[in-house]
Formats: C-alpha cells, structure tokens, sequence
C-alpha cells in the first residue's frame, strides 16, 4: 500500500499552481499519516475540492484552509480546472433511490382492544405503575401480537422505556422505536492492565476533553471514517436529503442527558468463546450515544405524520403506526435503518480517536441498539416487527451490554433466547426519578459524596443523571437471569457527559 503522495500526483489533478505546491502535499500527505485515509481517497477529496472549492471553502472539512486559497485564486481569475485523469478520482453521481411503492397511507381512525393481550412482565416489583398502565395500552392495539416488559421499565412516550413490542409484520410505530433512533452501546476492550488508570489519569482525561464532543450543538471537524455518509439512502427522501449536512457536522459526537463516553475496566470471569478475552482486568472504553440531530428529526417528523395517518384514542395517541406497504412507511424505515448505520459510525469514531490517543487497538469491541425496530420472527414462525424501546436484544448467543449509572457497573452479557421477552432484555438500571425531580431533589453535595465514594471522576453532567436517580443495577440484573448471562463486568472510573445546566432538550 502506498504510504505518501508526490508532487507528481498532486499534479495529475490539474494545472496546480507552485505557490500551492507545498500546502497541497503537505493536506495530503497529513490526511494518509493522521487520518488513515488511502491515497486514492485523498486524491477523491482533492479531486472534489478543486471541482468545488468554494463550497469547501465555506464549510469545516479536512480541505478547508486549503480550499479557501484555491478560491482566492479563483476569484482572481486564476482557475484550476481539473484534467481528464483528475475527473476520473470525482465520486460516482448517486443514483436516484426509488421507493418499492407510490402508494399514500390513507387516514384512519382504529379502536382499541376491548381486552389487552397477555404480556410478559420482569422484575415487575420494580416497575412504576405509569409503566404497566403504558404497556396495557400498548398490548390494547389492534395490530399488536405480543409484548413484554423489562426490569428497568419506566413511563415514556407511547411505549414505556423498557418496553418491546411486536406488531403486524407491515407495521411500524415511530413513538415504539424511540425519539433518538438507534440509541446505542458501544464497548472496546484494551490490552492494558486495570493499574494503567492509576498511571496515566491525565492521558486519559485529557483524551476524553479533546476527541470528545457533547451536546445538541456538539459537531466534529477531524473525521477517520466518513464512508458512512456514502451510503445511497442519504439520496432517499427529502427529509433524510435535508439532514445529511447535519448529520456529517455531528458525525463522531454524543449526545445530552444520559449518553457518556467513559473508560474504566472490564472483568472477565470466565472464557467465552465469543467474547474471546482471557479472564482478567482489562482497560476498557465505553459509550452511550445515539444518531443525534438526524435521528431526532426523523423521529419527529415520522411520529407527526403517523398521528396525522393513524388516529387512536388518546391514551394510545402516541402508539401511531405507519404502513410498511405505503411511502410513508418505507421512507421511515429507510430512515430510521440509516440512523442505525449511523449511529455505529458514530461510537466507531469516538472509540477510534480514542484508541488513537492510547496508541493501541482493541482486543474485542461489543455493541448494540435499543431504540430500534426488527424484522422477526416469533417462536410460532410468525413474522413480526418487533420495536425496543429502551431494551437490549438478547437472542440465544447475541451479546450486548447492559450499563448501570455513572457510579454503578454495567454487564457484558449474551442473551439466552427467553421467547417470553421476545428475545429482550433491559437496556440499563432504569430511572426512579424523573430529570424535573431529580433537579428538584437532590442537591450538589449528595451528588459530589456518592462520585467520591465511588472514586469516579466526572468531567460534565448535571444532577438528572445522578447516580441517585436510577435503579440499583444488580437488583435489575438479578431480575433477568432467565433472559442474560452475565459475561463481564464494565467498571467505570472517568466519566464524560454533556455539560451542565445546558438549556436545549434532553436526547435520550
């Protein structure tokens, strides 16, 4: 593979003007050697700025100063106009996506069950009535099959955080998804030994300040892998084609309220030969964080108009569904797929940055969804969609993470396959407070007492995400023996969150 680009292929571009000969090898050569990009990827990017530089020019990309003087040069009247070889580096037009269908959902009005059905219930001396009441209306839907409700369940929107639900295969239901769409786990283990916390805090802190970024205006310039943003869905409709600027700005960034990015350490207590770690102490990453600005707009928009198309009483107001056989239906699905994809490109650059800042790569890396909807089966053989919200899949050997609170553990576990759970279980410890009593209750030194305890060092965050608020974590775990193994144990020690007292909305 080749390790640098020459002044010789810097000129295959174009009539390249010596003044620039130096800044242009010295973007290029910088993009193979820091951000991992192939030589013919920094010829691509080349390539696109001279077509456009302005539109480089005013934007923040890897190319920016580089097309700002390319640009000057071209309001001067000096054009840098690509050769024929440098067309042939130019990115492939997209193809127009075409939808499988031009049918409209047609507006309508449903009732609701006169009888709910059956549900599996988990840890239910756990779970707040406001739950329970949101998953009997869930179960009351006339395109419902089966549900089940796990042990960290709290009252949402529509479906209860903690709730899965399977519905007719051709439905879709935008509040049972979640409004951050493919909210998501996502762990990398190191080999470095748990004393490598005590040795080198500052690194550590330091790393988590300078490649992180929080908050619903949290965007990021350096990128390592941008090729999520080549995928032909972004060309789909016009609400995903409206976001993709957005979404490629926060590209690699975390979310508000409870999404973190944090290392601490993973005890392995046994060999698996999926997770295939030697049992031990390892340094490890963890993050929490979903598909940001894009996936909340989506969810928006798609949960409007299925309340616009899906008209149900008013306790099950926000169970709307839209059909998977219409536009509508197809163009959320699509949406919220590429806002599964995304998100995973997201955790990927943050625990790539900070493998980078280590100078190591990871042993193994474990992640999973819990706001999504699948594609299933049930155990009859009925095909369903089934909707988590707030609840980790745990098929029979599908692993996933569990997390507890800034103070308390979280579990590597694969799942058992329990149909009554519909191959589900909890996502986390669940809340006991709401954020508005949290802010209410607790105060500042509580808070300040319990990271001290613990020995956890907390860089952002604000009292809504107390340890105080949530469930005790190993009372929900114990909860769902029948669902999960439990693999590891994930202890945290630097915690990253969103800044405090930030006056947007809270992503969940």
């Amino acid at each position: 593979m080749e390790t640098s680009v020459l002044l010789e292929d810097i000129l295959i571009l174009g009539p390249i003007p010596e003044s620039l000969h130096t800044p242009f090898l010295r973007v290029a050569n910088g993009l193979m050697q820091r951000a991992d990009y192939s030589k013919e990827k920094v010829m691509g990017l080349l390539a696109q700025m001279l077509r456009n530089p302005k539109k480089f020019a005013y934007s923040k990309n890897k190319v920016t100063n580089l097309a700002q003087a390319v640009y000057e040069l071209n309001k001067r009247g000096i054009a840098i106009p690509l050769s024929e070889t440098g067309i042939t580096y130019l990115p492939s037009e997209p193809v127009p996506y075409v939808l499988n269908t031009s049918e409209k959902q047609a507006d309508h009005i449903f009732d609701l069950r006169t009888d709910s059905l059956p549900y599996a219930v988990f840890g239910r001396e756990h779970i707040e009535e406001g739950a329970l009441k949101q998953m009997e209306t869930a179960a009351s839907l006339p395109i419902s099959i089966a549900g089940a409700l796990m042990p960290d369940a709290h009252q949402g929107y529509g479906l209860p955080i903690g709730g899965v639900l399977a519905t007719e295969a051709n439905t879709v239901i935008p509040f049972a998804v979640g409004v951050d769409i493919a909210c998501r786990m996502c762990l990398s283990v190191f080999d470095l030994p748990k004393s490598f916390l005590k040795r080198q805090p500052d690194l550590l802190q330091k790393a988590l300040v300078e490649k992180t970024k929080f908050g619903m205006g949290g965007e990021t310039r350096d990128k390592i892998d941008e090729t999520v943003m080549d995928l032909p869905e972004w060309q789909a409709t016009k609400v995903i084609r409206d976001l993709k600027d957005k979404a490629y700005r926060q590209l690699g960034s975390s979310g508000t309220g409870n999404h973190f990015v944090e290392w601490g350490v993973v005890e392995v207590y046994e060999p698996d030969d999926q997770l295939n770690l030697p049992p031990g102490e390892y340094l490890a990453l963890l993050s929490h964080s979903g598909s940001r600005g894009f996936g909340g707009n989506v969810a928006n928009y798609y949960s409007k108009l299925a309340m616009q198309k899906t008209r149900l009483p008013k306790q099950a107001a926000h169970l709307a569904w839209l059909d998977l056989n219409t536009e509508e239906g197809q163009e959320y699905w699509i949406a919220m797929n590429l806002a599964g994809a995304y998100a995973s490109a997201n955790h990927h650059e943050i625990h790539r940055k900070l493998a980078k800042a280590l100078g190591e790569k990871p042993l193994t890396m474990v992640e999973n969804h819990h706001n999504f909807a699948w594609k299933e089966q049930l155990a009859d053989g009925r095909d369903v969609i089934v909707h988590r919200k707030g609840a980790t899949p745990a098929g029979a050997n599908v692993l996933g993470i569990i997390p507890g609170s800034m103070t308390q553990p979280g579990f590597v576990v694969r799942g058992r396959g329990h149909a009554d759970s519909l191959n589900s279980a909890s996502h986390g410890a669940g809340r006991l407070m709401s954020r508005t009593q949290a802010f209410n209750t607790l105060t500042r030194s509580q808070w300040n007492k319990a990271l001290k305890e613990a020995d956890i060092q907390l860089i952002g965050g604000d009292l809504d995400e107390a340890p105080m608020v949530y469930k005790n974590i190993e009372t929900v775990i114990e909860a769902q023996r029948d669902l999960v193994e439990v693999l590891a144990k994930f202890t945290p020690k630097i915690v990253r969150m969103a800044d405090a007292n930030r006056k947007e909305g809270r992503e969940e």
